[in-house]
């Protein structure tokens, strides 16, 4: 059945190596490496995890994917969600037919356009319009199918100006606009969209969104990897729950997002593990953290929270600040803060902590997910984590709390009443004016 998806026991191995560093080496060398790879990788099968490689180098067998399976229904609006590492991109890349698995099977029913990253599929030399035939071509569409949607295209990634300007001098913001027009409107049975609409703007996203939901409700299949949980709950109707390249839970969107709330929030913690070194100002890690300085995840709604965040300057950037967007499982921004970074300029590679401390009696209970930001200006994003830690507000009495079926908001009523005794002639004053 056109745009079905069929998984059975799909896994996907790599090999790591590790060692003192690569030397250089000459296309002499590179030749005798290639002509004794065969023996090599006898060594690898019969050696196993840990066998040497040359030079002493250490090979460690690392599975990415590891016994997946489940099937999609043509039509279906499938989120994939997980940590960091969880394996979504790769199998994603399989899905895609970018790489081939080690072991199982993916039967697939139809067209696949794939938006994974910035660029996909697009030639930097050719221009805008020229990579518009191109994919389509790649689609198995005739010219005279691009031609169709070619005008409806353009409108929606708004390049017209640039549309005969090669595609390498386009800005990431360009790319990824022109890239999701292609992949949404040349009507493909299957749609599979990475985390790369984070790198459009906020109008952008909305947009790319409804796109989506068009495409859905046309009955296409459409698999949505995302951190943002809230984007998740509202557009797809089932849900993939991954971890360490295995699947944990397959359901409703609700039913797998309120699974992976409840593992990430036991952790409490965020740490780049040196990925976000690359970044003039980079998030190296966030955790929350009680009363007590200790890491937590779970509150009562009159505990205080401490939310700190380590930033490395690696190349300091005026006006920089640090800003943390705190919203609810909903998906519904509950506030944002900023603060201004200074580093010390005595210090090479200095890192930078902040931490804001969030009052007690402020939030209801509720699970609430929180992203953080390094920008310049109010507008120039350095780096960014979407959904970098979630903490749980348990019931701790609160009457709001306990009333089932009332929906009360995100925080407590922060107002401060008065009560005055008015009298019979005073108040007739007052109305009539």
């Amino acid at each position: 059945m056109s745009g079905s998806i069929k998984v059975e026991g799909l896994s996907k191995r790599y090999w790591l190596r590790h060692g003192s560093g690569a030397p250089y080496r000459s296309l002499r060398d590179e030749i005798s490496r290639w002509a004794a790879a065969p023996f090599r990788q006898l060594s690898r099968v019969f050696g196993g995890a840990g066998a040497k490689g040359e030079g002493g180098e250490r090979v460690e067998e690392f599975w990415a994917l590891k016994d997946v399976s489940f099937e999609v229904q043509p039509g279906e609006v499938i989120g994939i969600i997980g940590r960091n590492g969880a394996g979504k991109s790769t199998l994603l890349k399989i899905l895609s037919r970018i790489t081939e698995p080690s072991e199982g099977r993916v039967e697939i029913e139809g067209r696949v356009a794939s938006l994974l990253e910035v660029g996909t599929g697009f030639h930097p030399e050719l221009t805008g319009r020229e990579n518009i035939f191109l994919n389509g071509a790649i689609l198995g569409m005739t010219r005279a199918e691009v031609r169709r949607k070619f005008d409806e295209i353009v409108e929606f990634a708004e390049v017209e100006r640039f549309l005969d300007s090669p595609v390498k001098r386009y800005s990431s913001g360009m790319y990824v606009r022109l890239a999701f027009a292609v992949a949404a409107h040349l009507e493909p049975e299957i749609l599979v969209v990475d985390e790369v609409l984070a790198v459009g703007d906020a109008q952008f996203q909305r947009k790319c969104l409804g796109k989506m939901k068009d495409v859905s409700s046309g009955g296409r299949t459409v698999l949505f990897v995302s951190h943002q949980m809230g984007t998740v709950r509202q557009l797809c109707s089932r849900g993939i729950l991954l971890a360490g390249g295995q699947v944990q839970k397959v359901g409703t969107a609700s039913e797998v997002i309120d699974a992976y709330l409840e593992v990430d929030a036991a952790g409490g913690g965020f740490f780049a593990e040196g990925a976000a070194r690359t970044k003039d100002v980079a998030i190296e890690s966030a955790v929350t953290l009680d009363g007590m300085g200790q890491r937590q995840a779970y509150f009562l709604h009159n505990d205080p929270i401490k939310i700190s965040v380590t930033c490395r300057v690696n190349s300091w950037i005026p006006n920089t600040e640090l800003r943390l967007v705190v919203g609810d499982s909903r998906g519904r921004r509950v506030f944002t803060s900023d603060i201004a970074l200074q580093p010390s300029p005595a210090a090479a590679n200095p890192s930078v902590r902040a931490e804001a401390i969030i009052p007690g009696h402020f939030l209801r209970p509720e699970t609430y997910l929180v992203s953080l930001y390094t920008f310049v200006n109010n507008q120039v994003v350095i780096a960014g984590v979407s959904d970098a830690l979630s903490f749980t507000i348990q019931d701790g009495g609160s009457k709001y709390a306990a009333s089932e079926g009332l929906d009360y908001g995100c925080v407590f009523d922060p107002c401060r009443w008065t009560i005055t005794v008015v009298d019979e002639e005073t108040a007739k004053g007052t109305v009539n004016g």
